[in-house]
Order: structure tokens, then sequence, then C-alpha cells
């Protein structure tokens, strides 16, 4: 009975809500301005045109009691959920209609809380109350349907609002990529554009939070390899101004970089207004260190220093890298290691361990070992194992077999890949007992 009753209250989520908005609200299409700019974004080929999809029943509601995908419900959020429950009785106790407001606040609690049983609890305590909720109460809950993890209910959601603004659709966007479900998330991107596009909404959707939605869509480009979409966007962007945008910019350079197209990398950094920013100029030396441009790292990041643009940990990091590349004894190297002193970053993971390999490149296994030594008892595996490398690479049995034990005293268990490499480095006459020495490992 428990569960029959459960099961209505959640198939009365997915229907009664938007439904009772219906009758108030009509679109009104209109037909598009010829001065319009239209982009013919296209969808992966294996995807349905949303635009021609009929009209299907929702799908059936969730089990009663559903757990956010990949969490653990803690005894922090079972405390909320008995609070929500006890308001909620309580209220019903006194007899008298549930203010707005007081709905509006427990949205909100169940979202920050992301506690799934509470919001199907909740959204059936509001059916039953009889409001009619408007677009902002409606975007609240289905906000708190994409943080709880509820993604199907907030699609079905969704889908029946026959009014949505901006933040309905980014709602729902953030909601397939917070799941992985890139494709979902481009179809939308789609339906999207077209319904503004019909009601000439270009202008208004270029604010907040459309620049999110932006980078949110050029995320699930990378994802789903899909780089002709991804460039279609920046045309897009680039005819109606927008390309300059400063967290756009840096996706589009993040898309191409991830495609390893160094000229569409450039294209958006030297397009840039503003150059100021540590993102930019730091997704520009991680692209050509991928490509192994090596020299034009150290020419990108000489004149990141010419501009006075602060440097960060990510930014030493893949400089490092470039240098312990270079075949010049780590010269290179060494003024960087200067410059991380002078700007207080030694003592970060991601530069330590670069520090190691770039010297263990440049085969100063001297200088590596100090860098080593210097971070003391806080190593990281990636630092135990750049140090493990620089010795294996030039053959440093002796030392390679002493950083294994210590890997073991600190905890730590050696990559198997990395203990082939220490036999096959040990190779000889003393074979065997090497082999036996890593095996004991």
């Amino acid at each position: 009975m428990a569960l029959a009753s459960a099961h209505g209250q959640q198939q009365a989520l997915s229907s009664s809500i938007p439904i009772s908005l219906a009758h108030g609200h009509q679109l009104n299409a209109q037909p598009t301005s010829p001065t319009q700019i239209h982009l013919p974004l296209k969808k992966p080929n294996n995807l349905q045109q949303i635009h021609n999809r009929p009209h299907l029943p929702p799908p059936p509601p969730p089990p009663p009691i559903i757990s956010p995908p990949n969490k653990t419900k803690t005894t922090a959020a079972n405390n909320d959920d008995n609070h929500l429950t006890d308001v909620l009785r309580l209220m019903d106790g006194l007899g008298l209609p549930i203010p707005l407001d007081i709905y509006t606040s427990l949205i909100k609690e169940c979202t920050e809380t992301r506690d799934p049983t509470g919001a199907m609890a909740l959204v059936a305590h509001i059916n039953k109350s009889g409001i009619r909720p408007g677009l902002q109460f409606l975007n609240r809950i289905l906000l708190m349907y994409v943080s709880c993890g509820l993604i199907e209910n907030a699609h079905q959601l969704f889908d029946k609002m026959p009014v949505k603004d901006c933040n309905s659709w980014a709602a729902m966007v953030a909601g397939f990529i917070e799941n992985d479900k890139y494709e979902e998330a481009i179809s939308l991107f789609v339906e999207m554009r077209r319904n503004h596009r019909r009601k000439r909404r270009d202008t208004y959707m270029l604010g907040f939070p459309y620049s999110w939605i932006i980078v949110c869509i050029l995320k699930a480009c990378v994802q789903t390899m899909n780089l002709g979409l991804g460039k279609q966007i920046h045309g897009w962007l680039t005819k109606i101004g927008y390309s300059s945008d400063l967290f756009v910019s840096s996706s589009l350079m993040n898309l191409y970089g991830k495609f390893r197209c160094i000229e569409g990398v450039d294209f958006v950094f030297d397009h840039m207004p503003c150059r100021g920013n540590t993102v930019v100029w730091t997704a520009k030396i991680v692209s050509h260190c991928r490509e192994e441009n090596f020299d034009e790292v150290l020419n990108v990041f000489n004149e990141m220093g010419r501009e006075g643009v602060k440097k960060n940990e990510f930014t030493f990091s893949s400089v490092l890298r470039a240098c312990g590349r270079m075949e010049d004894d780590g010269q290179c190297g060494e003024q960087v290691h200067a410059s991380v002193i002078k700007l207080g970053l030694e003592s970060n993971d991601f530069v330590q361990c670069g520090l190691v390999d770039m010297y263990s490149k440049c085969g100063l296994l001297r200088n590596a070992r100090m860098v080593f030594e210097t971070v003391g008892e806080e190593r990281t595996e990636a630092c135990w194992n750049a140090m493990l490398t620089g010795y294996i690479q030039h053959g440093d049995c002796i030392e390679a077999i002493k950083v294994l034990y210590a890997m073991k005293s600190a905890g730590l268990q050696p990559q198997e890949s990395l203990l082939d490499e220490v036999r096959f480095t040990c190779g000889g006459s003393n074979l065997e007992i090497r082999d036996r020495e890593c095996k004991r490992i």
C-alpha cells in the first residue's frame, strides 16, 4: 500500500505541476526575421531530430526510494530529510495552507543537501496543496531535481513546461552535463537555439547564464569528439561578436587544443581584446606543449612575463615539461626554477613534480634529488614516480631499487609497469638477483 501511494505521488510529480500552468500560458511562434543571423547547427547523425519528435507519454516514474548516482547518503543528509519531514508534518497538523515562500525555502534546502528522497516527498506535498506554481517556482524544482541526481524527473518536468526562460534551459543542460549525457545536452542546445530564434531573443540570451551554457556545450563537443559542431558554434559566436568573452574563449582554446588544432588555439588567443588572464595564456602554453612545440612554449612563457600576466602552478607545470625536453643541459629549466622560487610556488605539488621530472630528463639527477628531498614527507605519488623514472632512464639501478623500498615504506605500491622497467634496467649478470628484489617489493 505504501509503495502504491509513493508511486502515485511521483506520478503526480511529472504531470500536475506543469499542467496547471498550461491553462494560463500559450507560446506564440513568430516568423523568423530575414535579417537575423542563422547558424545551421547540426547534431550528430545518430541523434533524433527533436523538433519533429511526436508527443509521447512520459516514461514510468522511478522507484519510490531513489539514491543520487555515485553518492552515499550521509548521516547529515538523513537528519536533513527528517527535518524536512518534520516541517511538512507540522504544517499539515496546523491545518493551514502553506505559503509559497515556505515551499521555496524547503526547495532551496533540498537543493543544497542533494537529498532525492526529500525532494520527492516535497514535490508530492506541493502537488497535494493545489497551488498553481509560476515559472520561477518550477525552475527551482527543476534545479532541485538536477542537484539531487534525478535527471529523468527533471527531463519530464522540463518537457511539460509550456513556458521556459534562460534559467530553465541552463538547469537542464547542467543536469545532462553533470550526468555525462553529452549528446542529450547537445540536442537540447540545438532545440534552444531554434526556440529563441523564433522568438528573436538572441540579445537576451547573450546575458547570464548563456556564456556558461556555451562553455558546457563546448565541453560536450570535446567529450563526443564533435569538432564540427564546436567550429559552428565558434563561427556563430564570432558573427554576433561574442567570441571574445573570457570564459567562452578559454573553452574554445581548450576545444581546439584537445583536437590538436593549434591554429584554432592561436586564432582564438590572437583575437581576444583583453589577454591579461592567466587561464588563457596557460591554455595556449598547454596546447603548444601537447604538440611538442617546446620552443614556442618558452616564447609564450616569456611573452607572458613581458605582458605582466600572473603565472600559476599549472603554467609552470607545462613550461617545466617543455624545459625537460629542450637540449640545453637544463639551462632554461634552471631559469624557470628561479622564477618558481621568486613567486613562492616551490612547495606546490604540481610544481615539485614538474621540477623533479625536468631535472631528471635533463640528466641532472643530483638537482632532481635535492628537490625531491626538499618536499619531505608530503611527497605525492606522482613525485615518487618522477624520481624513480629519472633513475630508470639513466640506468641507475641501485638508486631505483632504493626508491622502490622507500615507496613501500611510505605505504605506496609502485606501478607494475615501473617494476618491469626496473627489472629491465637491472639486467645482465645481476638480473635474477634484481628480479628477486623487485618481487619482494
